[in-house]
């Protein structure tokens, strides 16, 4: 296949730009559309020799012959004219898990799975197993602050990271992304019940990490938080190693402390102790990393490399990122459900005791009825909360649980929280923000969407 000629739909996508560039890099003929290009995304592509364009447009796809391969994305909808023109003349496609599956996955298949923090997991432990030398295939569905490419096809073929998600695969494929990943070895980070558009109900989204959890080899690991345990341990017999702050944890995280700077953290196993110092913010960052720490310890690799790869290590790109440290501060992070919102303030309360405010945008399952308990108290982290306007959402026809908008998300988070607004213009929203928070504190943008250069908005307004 190499130097042959593959088209990805939608390739502004974190995940398929990402391996759109490593295919690029092997020596294959790459081009790329997508509905639209927004930076970062759109910087990286631009510094290839990549083609890419807006729009779908099968003539631009096919200008120097039909493309060998076409790797489609969940964004191309059935009226799509370059997915229709590649289903009419019998192009072959995949969807990008299948592309991960025959050209990245090795023999040794690590794959980072879980509700929340297998972004961060997938990246770290890609970094610390490169910087080890020991030239991984890995993917990882997130811009790392590194100079660090989120997808990479080695040489040496014997060990692949990936990030394992469980949404579908494709609008041909409700498998979980990671049903496609073969793996011997799992991270396993967090099981809390999410995507309500996907998975109806929460044993149903709890027995598809079961499922993951059994399919390890018997010569294979796993390797879960004691948050995983907990939900899991009692219903599967499987063997495997814990990690957390808990006591029976086989690797335990203590003496965690923060400050703007980082974290320090000490790391026990087997009666030894390992000092930790990292860059990135949150106690939830220490569990990641000591996950991490498990999984690079029971490869084989040795501690004090897998502890310098952690030090040098500075985080992911909207993972609480910080866009502007002043007298206000402006984080970025990429929490687009209750759960990872609430996490998120937890760690800027620990910092700031001055006003915070929330800017929030839930993802599409966190717009369903269903979803409503998970916002109990899932903001009293912040100050204020405020809803901006949401992006719109296809309707589907008879949908019995039809996604809510912004004055129904404010009246749900409003039940146990008393400062919620639901602001519908961007610049008025920028304006409040500004003219609010001049005494001092943060304020943070929490959501999967760009917020439509709001935050820039923000941060230019308060410079």
């Amino acid at each position: 296949m190499k130097n042959k000629h593959i088209h990805f739909i939608g390739i502004c996508g974190v995940a398929m730009s990402a391996l759109a560039i490593a295919f690029h890099k092997k020596g294959y003929k790459v081009t790329g559309s997508d509905k639209g290009f927004y930076p970062p995304v759109s910087t990286y592509l631009k510094n290839t020799d990549i083609d890419f364009y807006p729009g779908w447009h099968p003539e631009k796809m096919t200008k120097e012959g039909d493309p060998d391969l076409v790797v489609v994305g969940n964004v191309a909808g059935s009226n799509n004219p370059e997915w229709n023109y590649v289903k009419e003349n019998d192009i072959e496609y995949k969807s990008y898990p299948e592309l991960i599956d025959e050209y990245l996955i090795c023999d040794n298949s690590i794959v980072c799975a879980g509700t929340y923090g297998k972004t961060t997991s997938s990246t770290l432990l890609s970094w610390i197993l490169e910087k080890s030398e020991w030239d991984p295939n890995y993917m990882f569905g997130g811009l790392a602050a590194n100079d660090f490419p989120a997808a990479k096809l080695g040489e040496e073929k014997k060990w692949s990271i990936t990030e394992g998600d469980e949404y579908k695969s494709a609008r041909w494929d409700m498998q979980p992304k990671f049903k496609h990943y073969s793996p011997t070895h799992l991270l396993l980070t967090s099981v809390i019940w999410d995507h309500a558009d996907i998975y109806s109900t929460e044993e149903k989204y709890i027995n598809t990490f079961l499922d993951l959890v059994e399919s390890i080899p018997e010569d294979g690991l796993a390797i879960l938080s004691s948050k995983a345990d907990k939900v899991l341990s009692e219903k599967t017999n499987k063997e495997y190693i814990t990690y957390g702050n808990g006591k029976k944890c086989n690797y335990k995280y203590t003496n965690f402390k923060q400050n703007e700077s980082g974290i320090k953290f000490n790391i026990e196993y087997n009666n030894n102790s390992y000092e930790i110092e990292n860059q990135m913010l949150g106690e939830y960052m220490a569990e990641n990393i000591t996950g991490c720490f498990a999984m690079a310890h029971q490869i084989g690799l040795k501690p004090q490399k897998i502890i310098s790869a952690i030090k040098s290590f500075q985080g992911i790109k909207r993972r609480l990122e910080r866009r502007l440290k002043g007298k206000v501060d402006v984080y970025d992070d990429i929490a687009h459900s209750p759960e990872k919102a609430k996490s998120v303030l937890s760690t800027l309360n620990k910092i700031y005791d001055k006003k915070i405010t929330a800017v929030f945008e839930p993802n599409t399952g966190n717009r369903k009825k269903k979803s409503i308990p998970s916002y109990k108290n899932a903001f009293k982290g912040a100050n204020e909360v405020i809803i901006p306007r949401l992006s719109k959402i296809k309707k589907k026809k008879n949908d019995p649980d039809p996604p809510f908008y912004g004055e129904k998300l404010k009246e749900v988070i409003a039940k146990t929280h008393d400062n919620v607004k639901h602001i519908d213009d961007d610049f008025e929203l920028v304006d409040h923000l500004i003219s609010t928070s001049k005494q001092g504190g943060a304020i943070v943008f929490l959501g999967s969407h760009g917020f439509r250069k709001m935050i820039e908005m923000t941060v230019n307004g308060l410079d």
